[in-house]
């Protein structure tokens, strides 16, 4: 079924347009909360990955995130300056890059889970559970298309 048309498409209508509209509402709140850390919304999301045992490498990182390759490297580049993960080569084949987490990334990276849950119950404070559970399943089946 096609939901849109030429003749009822509006820009300010169309879901696409609501969802950059909650994601780049959604992710200037988490940088806010986030700068104690000195990190942003999107660098939470590397460090959690590797943390959590997620991923390990950039290229993993990037497929889990949905990040591409040029805007990971920058990601990457600035955590390893602020000193919060090391990048080394594989022993088993050189072209591969692993990512560890600096003692300061794993400090950095338990407090996320203080902040983050804050930030969504905020904008998630007018639904029910059973709207939220449902809200979920549908963004997830957007996502997948299933």
């Amino acid at each position: 079924m096609n939901h849109y048309t030429k003749d009822n498409f509006q820009l300010t209508q169309s879901i696409g347009f609501h969802l950059n509209k909650a994601r780049n509402s959604l992710l200037l709140e988490m940088d806010s909360a986030l700068r104690p850390l000195d990190i942003n919304g999107q660098q939470m999301g590397i460090l959690l990955s590797l943390n959590r045992g997620m991923a390990t490498t950039p290229f993993e990182i990037s497929k889990l995130l949905g990040i591409d390759s040029g805007l990971m490297t920058r990601m990457l580049d600035k955590l390893e300056e602020k000193r919060l993960l090391e990048r080394s080569r594989s022993i088993d084949d050189r072209r591969v890059v692993n990512l560890i987490l600096t003692e300061k990334g794993k400090a950095v990276a338990t407090q996320i889970p203080d902040i983050a849950p804050e930030v969504l119950n905020h904008h998630l404070k007018g639904f029910s559970e059973e709207e939220f559970e449902e809200f979920r399943r549908l963004l997830q089946k957007f996502v997948t298309g299933n």
